[in-house]
């Protein structure tokens, strides 16, 4: 998920446009109302790498090292090439906004280096909200936004096309915007205000790709059609604006039937177009590349290496092409990508004869992965990389190239060394956060995508990856002891086992002797009772359907059922007394709880929420029978009695996820820190006085989307707190 220098003083005019740039992204206009923060926090992100679909590079053509990523879930990245890193640009969007964050398209001006517009949705199912445009005249600093009447899908399949959106090669103020759904957009007041374009051929589907690219030649505007079966015309132009016409000539068939991606190289007047069968980033199988030479009209097919063959041992060698940019300094030097290339692995194809020949760089890439060892995936040696369809080549160093993956961006500067070209950029979406009362890391999480990790420190990558024997893909669950810190356990989606217990705390692991046989097809949370002599270890699969849990007492070398717990429930030990285990059925509102150690639980509250929700029960350290459950929009409930008896928080009128840590001085109860709401605005939150009153924490400029997952506060440093993002990695925040 998740290339090179911002010369700033190409743009700004004085030190106070130097501030606003330096300090990050703010909003103008109604949409934004002021919150204050009180106290001051600051926020950081805990350094991981990545770890996302990086969908979109893109180097500004007329300023030296300026350049933008997009991802599908985390939002948009300025390159700061003075300090070699990335700053984020949207993290002012908040818990309202939360479907804004995965950017479908983002363009920027020629000719006004100063302007970038971002076209924002993730879905486009009927249960989200519409799509909206961000538009900036100082690089992402700040911003205006146009709420669409239209859904954007920057998380559905053909996400790493494009880009959908571009600004108008004859008018700077008219831009272009190509939607999955609704056709051809178009703005005449600098995306102010969008209607649709009169004249475009493509014929809308509530299921289909719609535009997925659009690119300048010259003057005249391109645009890529993804509904077309491989017989119609997909390419489409426009030379005054108005009138649309298929390209004369296009390629068709199967392995030309989606324009993936696009450029155009201004030395030769040749358009180069990658195709695939299928939009991707997953299901292609066949596909090509293609230049149109603009001032005569003629095609010429391009392919490095046409999908189909059998690799070395055997397997069918399909794929798609995904990535394409050209060399603005030398005439025919251009890279494509491979994508879906799973049997021979993806690779970044070179021509410097516009395409006769190509050289495929991953026969002489050599990887440095020290900064995110992570990328080793549990190995020796990182992948050249998957879902390559971004990929960008500086316009002002011909060895730069960069290309985004599943998980990072690698470049390089002499074709031959690539490394992650990552800082700043944190696209995780994180599932569970420990952190632990003693030991050296202050951080244990558990991941989408990449597993669970130790945090030795927070400021680099973990030095020991992912966690391994084995390897999961994303986490579904992670638990300590409380009485026996040393003894952690994890549980997740893997290929060699899907639990494993780990006694330095989560340094190293060893997988469980035995599983039940559920636990390949749905793994699910676990716990760990207060002294690690007992694991409760619940099932659910991907689609939802819930199983019986089960318990082991040896380790995880033997399981057995315990059919009076709730089947989907998240089991919680009780921090203090060992032979106490609890639940919430959200399926009937019901606190249920075991004082023999998880053999069996019996009910005790009931009349709680109930439903669909994914209603959080979380007990306060050091206590027992003190639970809290986090109801959503139904607001906090708390029992002190081990559940038998709840009672509603009358400071809290919804809390999505609810933590705890280190007491404030002089104060007799842990800290707690919420996701919710004391009154109308949903953000982040501290009481010192066990939630009597609530102070809130981060401010408008630091929200990141839906953060609802989990939250905790560090048990050893009073103030600091530790955020899950769907998107933007681990946030964390302390005092200043």
């Amino acid at each position: 998920m998740r290339v090179s220098g911002l010369s700033r003083r190409a743009v700004l005019a004085g030190t106070a446009a130097a501030a606003a740039l330096a300090a990050g992204p703010a909003v103008q206009g109604r949409a934004y109302a002021a919150v204050a923060a009180a106290p001051s926090y600051r926020w950081r992100t805990a350094v991981i790498g990545g770890t996302g679909f990086v969908t979109g590079v893109l180097f500004h053509p007329s300023v030296r090292g300026l350049a933008y990523a997009r991802t599908d879930i985390g939002g948009a990245y300025r390159w700061d090439d003075r300090a070699a890193r990335w700053t984020a640009l949207t993290d002012h969007l908040g818990w309202d906004d939360w479907n804004l964050t995965g950017v479908e398209a983002m363009a920027v001006d020629p000719v006004h280096p100063d302007r970038l517009y971002l076209a924002l949705g993730t879905y486009t199912q009927s249960w989200v909200g519409n799509g909206a445009v961000l538009r900036s005249e100082d690089r992402g600093a700040t911003w205006r936004r146009t709420d669409l009447d239209v859904k954007l899908g920057a998380n559905e399949d053909g996400r790493g096309t494009g880009e959908r959106l571009l600004v108008d090669p004859r008018d700077s103020d008219t831009l272009w915007l190509g939607t999955r759904h609704d056709g051809l957009l178009k703005s005449t007041d600098r995306g102010a205000t969008w209607a649709v374009a009169s004249g475009f051929p493509g014929t809308p589907s509530a299921t289909g790709q719609g535009v997925t690219l659009l690119v300048a030649a010259g003057r005249t505007v391109y645009a890529g059609w993804g509904d077309s079966d491989g017989t119609a015309a997909n390419l489409y132009r426009t030379a005054d604006g108005g009138t649309w016409e298929a390209v004369p000539g296009q390629p068709s068939g199967t392995a030309a039937k989606v324009p993936v991606r696009a450029a155009y190289d201004c030395l030769t007047r040749e358009l180069y177009v990658t195709y695939a069968n299928a939009p991707g980033p997953n299901g292609q199988s066949d596909g090509s590349v293609h230049k149109l030479a603009t001032v005569t009209g003629r095609w010429t097919e391009v392919t490095p290496v046409k999908p189909g063959g059998t690799t070395s041992d055997g397997s069918a060698d399909t794929f798609g092409y995904g990535g394409v940019a050209v060399d603005a300094r030398r005439p025919g030097t251009v890279v494509v990508s491979t994508n879906n290339r799973w049997a021979d692995i993806d690779t970044v194809y070179r021509s410097t004869n516009g395409g006769r020949t190509w050289t495929s760089l991953k026969d002489t890439a050599v990887f440095d992965v020290s900064e995110t060892p992570f990328l080793k995936w549990g190995g020796d040696k990182p992948k050249f990389g998957w879902w390559i369809q971004a990929l960008a080549l500086d316009p002002y160093d011909s060895k730069h190239i960069v290309y985004g993956t599943g998980a990072t961006l690698y470049g390089t500067r002499d074709l031959k060394n690539w490394a992650p070209q990552i800082r700043g950029l944190e696209e995780t979406s994180v599932r569970q956060l420990i952190s632990p009362p003693v030991g050296t890391a202050h951080l244990i999480s558990g991941l989408g995508d990449i597993g669970v990790m130790y945090h030795e420190r927070l400021t680099a990558s973990p030095s020991r990856g992912m966690a391994s024997n084995p390897v999961f893909g994303t986490a579904t669950g992670l638990s300590q002891a409380t009485r026996k810190p040393a003894y952690v356990v994890r549980t997740g989606w893997g290929d060699h086992g899907n639990g494993a217990y780990s006694n330095d705390g989560g340094q190293t692991w060893a997988p469980f002797k035995a599983q039940p046989s559920i636990a390949k097809d749905a793994p699910g949370p676990i716990a760990t009772n207060a002294d690690g002599g007992v694991l409760l270890w619940v099932f659910v699969h991907w689609d939802g359907t819930k199983y019986p849990a089960y318990r082991s007492t040896d380790n995880g070398a033997t399981w057995t059922e315990v059919p009076s717990f709730p089947k989907g429930a998240t089991p919680v030990a009780d921090p203090a007394d060992p032979t106490r285990f609890y639940a919430y059925d959200t399926d009937t509102g019901t606190l249920l709880a075991s004082t023999d150690s998880g053999l069996t639980f019996t009910k005790g509250a009931t009349g709680l929420p109930s439903g669909d929700g994914q209603f959080e029960l979380v007990a306060a350290p050091g206590r027992s029978g003190d639970l809290w459950v986090s109801a959503k929009g139904n607001g906090l409930f708390r029992s002190t009695d081990g559940g038998a008896t709840v009672t509603k928080v009358t400071s809290t009128s919804a809390s999505h996820t609810l933590g705890f840590g280190k007491a404030a001085e002089g104060a007799d109860y842990p800290a707690l820190y919420m996701v919710g709401s004391p009154g109308s605005i949903t953000a982040v939150y501290r009481s010192d006085d066990g939630a009597k009153t609530w102070t809130r924490i981060n401010d408008d400029r630091h929200q990141w989307g839906w953060i609802g997952e989990t939250i905790t506060g560090d048990p050893r440093v009073y103030g600091r707190v530790y955020i899950a993002t769907n998107g933007r990695g681990i946030q964390y925040g302390e005092p200043v």
